[in-house]
């Protein structure tokens, strides 16, 4: 079996990947805050994570999957005064919006999707251990990390001070020891969600709530700990600081995650996808267009650490890709191979060096251009190969003939009435009778009926 190798952001190098625990791998991504729908750029860490944790399953024995669920945070107060919606309500509303779209999209449901509101005690124990130790101070209802007492904070962005403020929305405010230091507690009004605390009526800061889920589903240290490069400066930088201070453990930079992996932002048509030039791209409204298959393809045609332009065209790709795919598989006589057996050794290789989808797919498409070719015995066994190098990849779980649209849904009649037509076009083409053939494959057509001639018979679909 290959080495699986990673590019960890802690060291900004390749690295084998050597688990903490032999048996039993340890992952955490950072899931989504939730009081919008998700735009595409929120699909990529999941989608990367889905891949990552299906590439373990292959590799370990038990793998631990964790992504959480942010659901108190200013931008949801925001969000809950504007909709006049309450915020347990606007929040489960959005959670549940996001989970499905993942679904869609042929994302596996973490093993644990913890809620921020949920861990609100974990998270009192942390900053009083950060108190304890040294890290944190009150002031002014505020309980504050302080960044000088953690000499390795800028390890993980390689920011030195200076760079860590400029452009990073640290509230600069009079409470603060330094302009660097960031919150671990807020006070919340009596119109404010909020909870008590040993420092008064509040909330937690965002940055610690991942800490505290992380801590509590998986321990610390952990082996994984995934999200987008957006992240790396200033939420994994200061979940890093706050859970190794916690533990006094500031020496140890390994304390709390031992490899980090970032991926790269999307673009659309090679600009920032952003509110303010209105380009956001919403995956609701995606697979309202198209299958949630294919936009995962477009996902993966592109290494995780790169940026991914997001295009029509990149779309339309990935389409004709699986339509060709699935085209192949439903001219097969018979069941579709169903056997189980190990993804293919090429795909495995290109996925242990550091999720290389596009090398992956690569590799899906030489076996089925080797497929095409095969006879007999080697069929067969291509055929599964193909399935279960595919099912790695999570594609290809639909029915050939339902991703073709063979057996759309119709009404009866206009069934009987296409049944009928496609009839008699086979008698006059049976007759050689193919003026008659072609006009009534024109009125198919007008009907939104797409046909195909195959050794099988005539085949078709509504368009």
């Amino acid at each position: 079996m290959a080495q699986l190798r990673l590019y960890n952001s802690l060291t900004n190098r390749k690295e084998d990947f050597s688990p903490i625990d032999n048996d039993h791998v340890k992952v955490y991504t950072c899931g989504p805050t939730v009081y919008n729908f998700a735009h595409i750029g929120n699909a990529r860490p999941p989608l990367v994570s889905d891949i990552l944790v299906r590439l373990l399953k292959q590799l370990y024995k038990e793998v631990t999957y964790v992504s959480n669920i942010t659901d108190i945070d200013d931008k949801i107060i925001a969000a809950s005064i504007e909709q006049k919606v309450p915020i347990a309500e606007l929040t489960k509303k959005y959670e549940n919006v996001y989970n499905q779209n993942l679904k869609d999209l042929g994302v596996a449901k973490p093993d644990h999707q913890p809620r921020a509101t949920d861990h609100i005690q974990e998270m009192i124990v942390q900053i009083k251990e950060l108190v304890d130790n040294g890290h944190a101070y009150i002031s002014e209802g505020h309980v504050l990390f302080s960044v000088k007492t953690f000499p390795k904070y800028g390890q993980l962005s390689g920011r030195d001070k200076d760079q860590q403020l400029h452009g990073s929305r640290v509230e600069v405010a009079s409470y603060k020891n330094d302009p660097a230091d960031f919150i671990l507690w807020k006070p919340s009004t009596s119109e404010q969600p909020g909870w008590v605390s040993p420092w008064g009526f509040g909330r937690p800061g965002w940055h610690l709530e991942c800490s505290a889920m992380s801590q509590k589903t998986l321990g610390v240290p952990f082996d994984i700990h995934s999200g987008g490069q957006d992240l790396i400066f200033p939420h994994h930088e200061n979940e890093l600081a706050q859970s190794c201070g916690a533990h006094g453990k500031i020496e140890d930079i390994n304390h709390y995650a031992k490899y980090w992996l970032h991926n790269g932002m999307i673009k659309f048509d090679g600009d920032k996808m952003s509110k303010s030039l209105g380009n956001i791209v919403y995956i609701n409204d995606l697979l309202k267009k198209y299958n949630g298959e294919v936009l995962r393809l477009v996902l993966l045609s592109t290494h995780y650490r790169q940026p991914l332009n997001w295009s029509k065209k990149s779309i339309l790709q990935s389409q004709k890709m699986l339509d060709k795919m699935y085209r192949t598989l439903y001219q097969i006589d018979g069941e579709v191979s169903k056997e189980a057996v190990s993804p293919p050794k090429e795909i495995i290789k290109a996925l242990c060096d550091d999720l290389n989808t596009p090398q992956a797919i690569g590799k899906l498409n030489i076996l089925f251009n080797d497929f095409q070719h095969a006879k007999g015995k080697q069929k067969n066994e291509l055929l599964s190969q193909i399935m279960s190098g595919a099912s790695l990849l999570g594609l290809l779980n639909q029915k050939p003939e339902n991703w073709l649209g063979y057996q759309n849904e119709m009404d009866s009649k206009d069934l009987k009435e296409v049944e009928k037509l496609i009839m008699e076009r086979d008698k006059y083409r049976s007759e050689k009778n193919y003026k008659m053939s072609d006009q009534i494959r024109d009125e198919l057509t007008a009907l939104g009926i797409e046909i195909e001639d195959s050794p099988q018979g005539t085949k078709w679909r509504k368009t």
